[in-house]
C-alpha cells in the first residue's frame, strides 16, 4: 500500500468525521461546556455530523475508484 499526500489528507479528514460524530451522538453536551466559544459559532449537531461522514465517504470511494486509496 502506497501512501501518498491526498490518501493522508482523506485518512486525516475520514478520523476528524468520525470523532465529530462520535461527539454529536455520544457527549455533545462536553463539547459545549468545554468550548463554550467555539460550540456557539459551530454548533455539532447529529445532521451535520452524518452530512460530513457521507461527504467524506463519497470522497474516500471516488479515490478509491481512481486508485489512490486502497482497503
Amino acid at each position: 500500500m502506497v501512501l501518498n499526500v491526498e490518501a493522508i489528507i482523506w485518512y486525516l479528514v475520514l478520523l476528524d468525521s468520525l470523532v465529530c460524530n462520535g461527539i454529536a451522538w455520544f457527549d455533545g453536551k462536553w463539547y459545549t461546556k468545554r468550548f463554550p466559544g467555539v460550540s456557539k459559532l459551530f454548533p455539532i449537531t447529529k445532521a451535520f455530523a452524518v452530512f460530513y461522514l457521507v461527504l467524506v465517504l463519497w470522497i474516500g470511494f471516488a479515490l478509491f475508484r481512481m486508485q489512490i486509496i486502497t482497503w
